[in-house]
C-alpha cells in the first residue's frame, strides 16, 4: 500500500476570520495554530503547508486569565551586554495587541523554515476592520 502524498493543486488553503474578543489567549493561540499547520484536515503532511490562512479581529479585546497582565513577560535581547529588555503582558497587550497574539501562535509552530511560512499566513488586526475582503473569508464560530 502506497501513502498518500498531497500536490500543490490537491491542498486547498482556504481563509477564516476569528474575533478574539473575549476569548482566552492561550486557547485562541492552539486554535489559531491548529489550522495554519492544517492538522485538522484529512490531507495533513507534516513535512507540507497545508494548512489555511487565518484573520484575527479585535486582538485588543483578548483575556489573559490570572495574574498573568502584571506577572507575565515578554523579552527581547538587544545584542549588547546588559541588554535584556522585559515588557509586562498588560503593557505590551495596550501597546502592541497584535504582538503579543502573534507571539502566542508563533510559540506553537514549528521552529523551522515550514513554521516560518506558516507564520506569513497569520494576519492580526487591532479593530474590527482587515483588507481582506476580497478573499471571502469565513468567519469560524467559538
Amino acid at each position: 500500500m502506497k501513502s498518500f502524498i498531497p500536490n500543490k493543486r490537491d491542498i486547498e488553503k482556504k481563509w477564516h476570520v476569528i474575533d478574539a474578543e473575549g476569548q482566552i489567549l492561550g486557547r485562541l493561540a492552539t486554535r489559531v495554530a491548529r489550522l495554519l499547520t492544517g492538522k485538522d484536515k484529512p490531507i495533513y503532511t507534516p513535512f507540507l503547508d497545508t494548512g489555511d490562512y487565518v484573520i484575527i479581529i479585535n486582538a485588543e479585546k483578548v483575556k489573559l486569565t490570572g495574574n498573568k497582565l502584571t506577572e507575565k513577560m515578554y523579552r527581547r535581547h538587544t545584542g549588547y551586554p546588559g541588554g535584556l529588555k522585559e515588557t509586562p503582558a498588560g503593557v505590551l497587550l495596550s501597546k502592541d495587541p497584535g504582538k503579543v497574539v502573534r507571539e502566542a501562535v508563533t510559540g506553537m509552530l514549528p521552529k523551522t523554515k515550514l513554521g516560518r511560512a506558516m507564520r506569513k499566513k497569520l494576519k492580526v488586526y487591532r479593530g474590527p476592520q482587515h483588507p481582506h475582503e476580497a478573499q471571502q473569508p469565513m468567519p469560524l464560530a467559538r
